[in-house]
């Protein structure tokens, strides 16, 4: 290649290295997003495709799979339901660049992720943990344990008000950074027409950095909040 041929690539290189934001090049933290009870991994497009729009790569982002997706009664936070988060944290965790990993969890998938950040004594590498719409202290249509558990989902393993689970990943470390994502008009964690357990909304974190609230739905918190939902993990 003649010397004036090198200068061009060279000049060339240099321009589009100066027209791709920083943002872009610089090394990210693995993202791991955990859908909720009976949902897909689908249900992060939007989180999914906003992360890629900002220099994110597919490599970067893990999205498990994990549940009925036909019997919402039967999921819990025990056996088979673990087994796809826990891989996933793993997996984010060894191919991170940063070596550390943001999590963010919907519903259920907020209160699986927690338990599984605890089992695996990972939070010193979860820079951001996002909890959106989760019911971290309790869904009141489960009814308070043990009494009213009409299903493996308001089990002691699952979202009963006061449930040994619950009080297992209470007040636990997260990671680095913890934030909440709520609603007062949630079908799920609203549905009995409180939101709250013991004056505290059930979506709220246990030393949480701050909470967010949002004049949306269940499902809207997850789909209508991405930008949010980046915002809070760069």
């Amino acid at each position: 290649m003649s010397k004036n041929k090198k200068c061009r690539k060279f000049l060339i290189s240099s321009l589009i290295c100066m027209l791709i934001p920083f943002s872009a090049l610089a090394c990210k933290d693995a993202v791991v997003l955990v859908h909720g009870n009976t949902a897909t991994p689908a249900s992060w497009d939007n989180t999914y495709n906003h992360l890629l729009s900002n220099g994110y790569s597919p490599s970067d982002i893990y999205r498990p799979d994990w549940g009925s997706k036909n019997c919402a009664a039967c999921n819990n936070h025990s056996g088979s339901e673990e087994t796809p988060v826990r891989q996933a944290i793993q997996s984010a965790l060894v191919s991170s660049c940063t070596g550390k990993i943001d999590v963010i969890g919907h519903s259920m998938g907020a209160t699986l992720a927690a338990q599984q950040i605890d089992k695996l004594a990972a939070a010193s590498q979860v820079d951001t943990f996002v909890g959106i719409a989760g019911a971290f202290l309790g869904l009141k249509s489960c009814g308070y344990y043990p009494f009213n558990v009409w299903s493996s989902t308001c089990g002691s393993a699952g979202l009963s008000v006061y449930n040994p689970f619950l009080d297992s990943i209470y007040a636990v470390p997260l990671g680095e950074k913890v934030y909440s994502i709520k609603s007062y008009i949630d079908q799920i964690i609203c549905s009995t027409g409180s939101c709250n357990v013991g004056a505290v909304h059930s979506s709220r974190i246990a030393n949480e950095d701050a909470t967010f609230t949002y004049a949306l739905g269940h499902f809207g918190l997850q789909t209508d909040t991405a930008v949010k939902q980046y915002q809070l993990i760069q």
